[in-house]
């Protein structure tokens, strides 16, 4: 029975209005941060114009027929290939990445545009397939979609951006329904790659829980064995892709563990955030007083590091109130998720979820040195127009998806 609904009814004012005060918030911050400087201060206008642009994109997103988004998935997808693939050949490299698209005077980031088609190409599939280790082709086909793109963004190499793309492929995974063994296959080589960064022995303490919970799910002796070499291999592999890449990038991971090994390089900019947010006290220093901030301390501050820019000038009080907003996000997306009255709409609102959380806790922790430095920005804040966009596209998907929700019984 259709139901005659007021537009106010269908449309989640909490959810877009802590959109936009983390878009303005995040102006605020581009300006103080931007005021001055030799070469980046047109970008406060720049981000204010792809704001209006991205609120139009909102608007057309969230009056779009429902049945597009699954329409839309293969497409995306593909489309999404095909620029990752065009970029790698002729593509702009920055800070070592080759991600970028150069068109005139305007930038594109395709990796933006891919997390939207992995989450639309994703749930699609899994939306119609059983996800369990003992449906071997709907698996293989399901790990295929999302490894094909992270090979494609490891090639630029955009180390960070793949790790992105693991974790919204696990959380989909694990919406799914995927059983507690296949998420165990799943989730346990970075498991132990990451346990290698501890030495011989947390990685063997590692290994040893492996093998204890293989026991315990009693599988044959040939899974088994395979698992086991699967995450002793994933070690080797790694071990392998660490001395591929770049001189700066072995730095960044490094400094992860101990920044103040080398504090005037790889671990400046994570010290200098924690020196800047802790100087902010309860209030801040206030609106372009920022001493860090205004200084120029830390290189392109209204990217990564733009959480440092709200800790300094707006001190805990605006810290909060971003971590508070973009709480108020995450628990509008998850209760549309688990209300969502079918599987695709679902599982497409967990991967916006996973993208936005990912980002934000990766970001601050970046700031806080909780993560390493891996060139994550913060979301609706950080400088960027590709960002801001998908951003934005992500949000509109959401609302589309609560809109259609509340239309029929």
């Amino acid at each position: 029975m259709k139901l005659n609904t007021k537009i106010t009814d269908k449309f989640d004012f909490l959810l877009f209005f802590s959109m936009i005060g983390l878009i303005l918030l995040g102006l605020l911050a581009i300006k103080s941060s931007t005021y001055n400087h030799p070469y980046a201060s047109a970008n406060f206008h720049k981000q204010l114009i792809f704001a209006v642009i991205s609120l139009g994109v909102f608007f057309l997103i969230y009056f779009l027929p429902h049945r597009f988004m699954n329409l839309f998935a293969i497409p995306t997808y593909v489309i999404s290939i095909f620029l990752l693939l065009f970029v790698l050949i002729f593509g702009k490299t920055t800070y070592g990445a080759q991600s970028w698209i150069i068109l005139g005077p305007i930038g594109f980031q395709p990796s933006e545009l891919g997390k939207i088609a992995l989450i639309l190409m994703l749930s699609h599939w899994l939306g119609k397939t059983n996800v369990t280790l003992d449906n071997v082709k709907g698996f293989s086909i399901a790990v295929a979609i999302s490894l094909f793109m992270i090979f494609l963004i490891l090639a630029q190499p955009d180390m960070g951006t793949a790790i992105i793309y693991m974790i919204i492929t696990l959380a989909l995974f694990f919406w799914a329904g995927i059983d507690l063994f296949g998420l165990f296959v799943l989730l346990t080589p970075p498991l132990s790659v990451f346990l290698s960064f501890f030495g011989f022995w947390i990685s063997l303490g590692g290994f040893v829980l492996i093998i204890i919970l293989l026991f315990y799910f009693k599988k044959d002796l040939f899974t088994s064995i395979t698992v086991f070499v699967i995450n002793l291999s994933s070690i080797f592999l790694f071990d392998i892709g660490i001395k591929l890449l770049k001189p700066h990038q072995q730095r960044r991971i490094l400094s992860f563990l101990n920044p103040y090994s080398d504090p005037l390089g790889s671990g400046y900019n994570a010290i200098q955030a924690k020196v800047a947010i802790g100087s902010g006290g309860l209030l801040g220093k206030g609106f372009m007083h920022g001493t860090q901030t205004q200084l120029h301390f830390i290189p392109e501050q209204w990217t990564d590091f733009i959480f440092s820019v709200i800790g300094e000038e707006f001190g805990f009080v605006g810290s909060a109130l971003v971590v508070i907003l973009f709480a108020i996000i995450f628990y509008r997306i998850l209760r549309i998720a688990s209300r969502s009255k079918d599987f695709f709409s679902s599982l497409v609102a967990i991967g916006i979820l996973t993208t936005l959380l990912i980002h934000f806790f990766i970001n601050i922790g970046m700031n806080i040195g909780l993560t390493p430095v891996i060139g994550i920005p913060l979301p609706f804040m950080s400088y960027g127009g590709t960002a801001l966009l998908s951003n934005v596209a992500m949000v509109a998907i959401v609302m589309n998806i609560y809109a259609n929700n509340r239309e029929y019984v």
